[in-house]
């Protein structure tokens, strides 16, 4: 078993290739999502929005934000007027996340836009997510870098989210299964 190759991780391309802003802000970010986004004893979606659109999210108006919400990178996030993110939603957004107007991510569900999946040298690679006007994805979902949910598609629990989600489908399953879309 010898002459398989291990990758040496110290050496692995992609480390901070994602951070598009000074340490500084990279830092001062962690600080106020642990502060104010993150924090379940801090009740106010409002003030929970001010702070993410003070770091560059561009979040329209009446979006309810709950609490013990992770953001990566505000600066890459994009949410339409009036949507819902879940208790718990994590947005690793190493790239950008376009949300829809009246748009519900529902509680636990996690949206990553970066993956080493398919490269053996550990390279980051990231690509955008878009979820489409009137788009339900319920809870507990995990939606992949360079998914597209259609306009008003409900993603069922559990659903792994990959590739396109058809406008107007009820999609997924009833348990925790890849569901792979053309």
């Amino acid at each position: 078993m010898s002459d398989i190759p291990v990758i040496d991780l110290s050496r692995a391309p992609g480390e901070r290739l994602a951070w598009d802003r000074p340490t500084w802000i990279i830092y001062l970010w962690a600080v106020c999502e642990l502060l104010f986004v993150t924090n379940p004893w801090q009740i106010s979606s409002s003030l929970r929005v001010r702070v993410l659109r003070a770091f560059g999210a561009e979040i329209g108006p009446g979006v309810v934000f709950r609490p013990r919400t992770r953001v990566k990178f505000p600066w890459k996030l994009h949410i339409g007027a009036r949507s819902w993110i879940g208790e718990g939603v994590w947005f690793h957004n190493q790239d950008h996340i376009y949300i829809g107007h009246d748009v519900v991510i529902s509680q636990e569900t996690m949206l990553t836009t970066g993956s080493h999946s398919h490269r053996r040298d550990m390279a980051l690679l990231t690509r955008p997510i878009h979820v489409d006007d009137g788009a339900w994805i319920t809870s507990r979902c995990f939606v992949l870098g360079g998914a597209h949910v259609g306009r008003s598609a409900l993603v069922r629990p559990l659903t792994r989210v990959e590739g396109t989600v058809p406008a107007n489908a009820v999609w997924g399953s009833s348990g925790f299964e890849h569901v792979r879309f053309a």
